[in-house]
């Protein structure tokens, strides 16, 4: 390994793949994944990715108008323009990566709608594998870059700072804990579902980029809109859920409730393709007055060939659960999904620390608003990946006056499963779609505790980091959610 890094990059999901990509080659860069490169939020996406594959001013503009709607205009313009109007570039340079987005037999790009879209505009690869297709292709890539290096199975478990400068990071490695340098470090880390019992997030989801932004004091804000996906694989199992993509409703789904009615029409004039948040909240509603734990998700009125064809993935994982989508309703029910604020930061990803940039989910970029637009995320990655890559590669070459720093501690095996599974029955119980104050109350005293009893028996191994992590970000959301008095977007507050 190097003594010193132009960049680090922590997480190797779509933001950080991309981000380190587009850094020059003459940059060294270090990729830093906790674990395996492959395994990421952004591998199970399945609807797809929005954008404008044409310089069209007047489809910019629908864009931006549907994702002002679905945030409830609490987005910020200026990076919502920038996400919007540099979508087709990065949409084409994803292509140019060697990503192969579906097309019909003519070999034209085949696009679909979802939820809180007026056009179809998502573009979808491998039927309803996007996620997959993508991290696919651009982890081949990585892999021959030789100014890239990649760490797996390492955790990064602090940042350095320097008066307000972030120099570098701390990374553990089973026994191992190690001080690396640089000129810059981007934050990739992903999501918070962790911190949920369900959620269609894998467990490497713990907040870690957010609680070691918090550490340092950097500026993190709109924690309390989480956003929960209408419609996961329904079973009482707890933990990860298999996502039933919005594109399933785009193409035509409908909703039931356990009586088989559709109900979507007493909420909202878009139907099944209102924005997630009423969507999800809809839902609630129905099994609130239905007395059940779920709804269905009806494609039987499609044709079965199509089905199969569009979504395979969904339809064979639905197979092994016992149901034949083309002729069985789906059970559905909404379960924590994607963290729609973060670490603030500006139009090129830099947060409130010099040196220290953020992308993807674990940062608030203002594109989102109160609740984020459907297949946004992936773009955001990319948008704002590649401004990140652009300062970098014009910061001018500097040495270090840093070494690295590499020291073998005791190796802990206590897995703080207990307090993992308490800070999950925590957030479930009383930071779910519909919040009282008297539950956030609680819950802040349930995480604070939790906090402090962490502090006082610190055993470094990445169990400690992880759940002192998810700890730590769920006191940041319960405290933002009871500091929000108003429902709004993704956020609702039944007091």
């Amino acid at each position: 390994m190097e003594n010193y890094y132009d960049l680090i990059v922590i997480g190797s999901g779509l933001a950080g793949l991309y981000t380190a990509l587009n850094v020059n080659h003459d940059k060294k860069v270090l990729l830093i994944s906790k674990d395996n490169i492959n395994i990421s939020n952004s591998s199970l996406a399945q609807g797809g990715i929005a954008g404008e594959l044409q310089n069209d001013d007047d489809a910019y503009q629908k864009h931006i108008e549907d994702t002002l709607l679905a945030g409830a205009y609490l987005n910020n313009r200026h990076a919502l323009n920038t996400l919007v109007y540099e979508s087709s570039h990065n949409l084409n340079q994803l292509m140019g990566y060697g990503v192969n987005f579906d097309k019909d037999e003519e070999g034209n790009i085949l696009l679909t709608r979802e939820g809180g879209h007026s056009e179809r505009r998502i573009l979808h690869a491998g039927g309803d594998a996007t996620g997959k297709e993508i991290i696919n292709a651009l982890v081949k890539l990585v892999l021959l870059k030789k100014n890239i290096t990649i760490l797996e199975n390492t955790m990064a478990i602090d940042l350095i700072v320097e008066k307000n400068r972030c120099v570098g990071v701390v990374v553990l490695t089973d026994d191992i804990h190690r001080k690396i340098y640089s000129r810059a470090t981007a934050l990739c880390t992903g999501g918070i579902g962790e911190l949920y019992k369900n959620s269609t997030n894998p467990s490497v989801a713990t907040g870690d980029g957010i609680a070691m932004a918090n550490r340092v004091e950097a500026d993190i804000n709109n924690m309390e809109f989480i956003q929960f996906h209408p419609t996961a694989f329904f079973n009482r199992i707890n933990g990860n859920k298999f996502l039933i993509s919005e594109a399933v409703r785009g193409e035509g789904g409908y909703l039931r409730n356990i009586e088989g009615q559709r109900f979507m029409n007493k909420y909202h004039h878009l139907l099944e393709l209102a924005p997630r948040d009423v969507v999800s909240q809809s839902i609630y509603r129905e099994m609130y007055d239905t007395w059940s734990d779920h709804v269905y998700l009806d494609v039987t009125h499609l044709e079965a060939n199509f089905i199969k064809k569009r979504f395979p993935t969904i339809y064979q994982r639905c197979l092994d659960y016992g149901i034949d989508m083309t002729k069985e309703y789906i059970p559905v029910a909404p379960v924590e999904h994607f963290s729609v604020g973060g670490i603030t930061v500006d139009l090129n990803g830099l947060t409130t620390i010099e040196n220290l940039y953020a992308n993807g989910e674990c940062c608030d970029s203002g594109v989102h608003g109160a609740n984020r637009l459907a297949s946004n995320s992936l773009l955001e990655c990319v948008v704002f990946g590649r401004r990140i890559a652009r300062c970098i590669n014009e910061m001018k070459k500097s040495k270090s006056i840093h070494k690295q720093e590499t020291t073998k501690i005791k190796k802990s095996n206590f897995n703080y499963q207990d307090i993992r599974n308490q800070i999950k029955e925590t957030m479930e119980r009383n930071v779910g779609i519909v919040r009282k104050e008297k539950n956030l109350v609680f819950a802040k005293n349930t995480v604070s505790k939790m906090i402090e009893d962490l502090k006082n028996d610190q055993k470094i191994s990445k169990a400690y980091y992880e759940v002192l992590n998810m700890a730590t970000v769920a006191l940041i959301i319960i405290n933002s959610a009871i500091n929000r008095k108003e429902s709004v977007g993704c956020h609702y507050r039944l007091d």
